[in-house]
């Protein structure tokens, strides 16, 4: 199986920047897909960002130019770095993962705890 943990939230004012950090652990034989998503109080969980495995990226709108995903494939591990933070990017922050164990096994989705992000106004 694969474990993701996730690190770097907090509170910080608006305006200010948090860096969150995401490990994949376990068999792993190749991860596709890494991403963040966020679910605010009483809202649906959302996409935050997405990267693919040669580094394609896509960002839900309410984020771009503030946030930028990244991803170091060597040590499995996922970023994301919030810049410009509102009050209405409070959320607790998962991340996920497509992984697979084997060369010739399907991949599966996998998520982590999640981590609590609190903008201050």
């Amino acid at each position: 199986q694969v474990q993701l943990v996730e690190s770097g939230g907090g509170l910080v004012q608006a305006g200010g920047s948090l860096r969150l950090s995401c490990a994949a652990s376990g068999r792993i034989f190749s991860i596709n897909i890494m991403g963040w998503y966020r679910q605010a109080p009483g809202k649906q969980r959302e996409l935050v960002a997405g990267i693919s495995s040669v580094g394609s990226t896509n960002y839900a709108d309410s984020v771009k130019g503030r946030f930028t995903i990244s991803r170091d494939n060597a040590k499995n591990t996922v970023y994301l770095q919030m810049n410009s933070l509102k009050p209405e990017d409070t959320a607790v922050y998962y991340c996920n993962a497509d992984a697979r164990a084997r060369a010739l096994s399907a991949y599966m989705e996998y998520w982590g705890k999640g981590t609590l992000v609190t903008v201050s106004s």
